[in-house]
């Protein structure tokens, strides 16, 4: 099936659809459109580029668009440095497409892959999420000050504060509850972050002009394809993040360059960029992003060291699910009761949305994803058929 282009939007469906409506079902926005019987359309202006519809069609009628064919180019020329970062889903589902076990960690063979596919630098998303953790848990403990009054907070957002790490869902609040943007973290993405890094600080590490550096990721998100294109990603005046390929496109390139891929000896990650915590790992799963957060802010607020690191109340796979964290708050010297929320599914998160908005929400904390678990089940990742 021939991918479609970047300008007639991300997620499109093909000639093959055989109008089941099943992708109607599975969209979260209401942006696919279609008598049953007659070819379906997608509305781009509602469409969060998540991509649940193409992973979920029983006839693989729906494509996303691609990029490959510029990473190729890219790595093709020689005027270029061509460096790539990995997703923590990706890692784990990669494997699929080789025959492996489902939630092999395959991350060693991914780097030595990359570097056989001719990529200067091979590093990993880890070490943004690293820095999204911070970025976010700290920005908490501001908006926090702010609502206890503690001077100092006062430019501060309010609470209580979204996560701002999945694109689907950025995209979603801003096409629907545009008021609530105050309250999303200003923080960027993992992806948007190492973009900015590798074409500043790695560039000048490597002395590597930005214009001559091509930056490349590797998803398990179709939506991070929009995300990249956004114009406000420019850290170094240029396009922080050129090109998102899919944890399938991924495994295509591995193939079509005849790599023997469960073959490969493992190989670390280069280091420049590319150390990580543990806390980084949990990112894709559906809670990650707030336990991980909440280790920070946890850290920073009582000026203890956390003896156990897991917050485990805010795991599982509810749609919607709540805890209260206790932190003590050594520069106040109070008990900060923090209470958090996790949802998993865009649609889920309207009556979260609309509590906020007419003050009756009791949360300080809300992490959102759109893809059902996390984005180890986004809709750049592996399709099994035959599950």
């Amino acid at each position: 099936m021939s991918s479609t282009s970047l300008a007639s939007g991300i997620v499109n469906v093909t000639d093959a659809c055989r109008a089941c409506d099943h992708c109607v079902s599975v969209c979260p926005t209401g942006a696919i459109s279609g008598r049953l019987g007659q070819q379906h359309k997608i509305d781009h202006k509602k469409c969060i580029n998540c991509g649940q519809c193409l992973i979920n069609c029983p006839f693989e009628a729906i494509g996303d668009a691609s990029m490959v064919d510029q990473v190729k180019k890219g790595l093709k020329d020689p005027s270029k440095v061509v460096v790539v970062q990995e997703a923590p889903a990706v890692r784990v589902a990669l494997g699929e497409e080789f025959g492996l076990p489902t939630g092999t960690n395959v991350k060693g063979k991914m780097f030595a892959s990359l570097r056989r596919l001719g990529f200067k630098q091979v590093y990993d998303t880890e070490f943004t999420a690293d820095l999204t953790i911070m970025e976010e848990g700290t920005e908490l403990i501001h908006r926090v000050y702010k609502a206890v009054g503690v001077a100092g907070n006062e430019q501060s957002g309010p609470l209580p504060q979204f996560t701002s790490c999945c694109p689907a869902w950025i995209k979603y609040a801003e096409n629907n509850y545009p008021a609530i943007l105050p309250y999303l973290s200003s923080a960027k993405s993992p992806q948007q972050m190492f973009g900015a890094v590798a074409k500043t600080y790695a560039a000048q590490k490597l002395n590597v002009r930005p214009a001559d550096m091509v930056v490349v990721s590797v998803m398990p998100c179709t939506a991070k394809k929009f995300e990249c294109d956004r114009p406000e990603f420019t850290a170094s005046g240029f396009q922080d993040v050129d090109y998102v390929i899919t944890t399938r496109e991924l495994a295509g390139m591995i193939k079509d360059a005849g790599i023997d891929f469960v073959n490969l000896s493992d190989e670390e990650a280069d280091r420049l960029i590319g150390s990580s915590t543990g806390a980084a790992t949990i990112f894709g799963v559906t809670g990650g992003v707030m336990e991980a957060a909440l280790r920070t802010a946890y850290e920073i607020l009582s000026g203890q060291k956390l003896n156990k690191v897991e917050f485990e109340a805010v795991r599982g796979f509810k749609s919607v699910r709540d805890a209260t964290v206790t932190i003590p708050v050594k520069d106040l010297g109070i008990t900060l009761p923090v209470n958090v929320c996790i949802v998993t599914g865009t649609k889920n998160v309207i009556p979260v949305v609309e509590d906020v908005l007419s003050g009756k929400s009791a949360y300080h904390f809300i992490e959102v994803m759109n893809c059902p678990g996390g984005c180890v089940n986004g809709g750049g990742q592996p399709i099994r058929r035959d599950a």
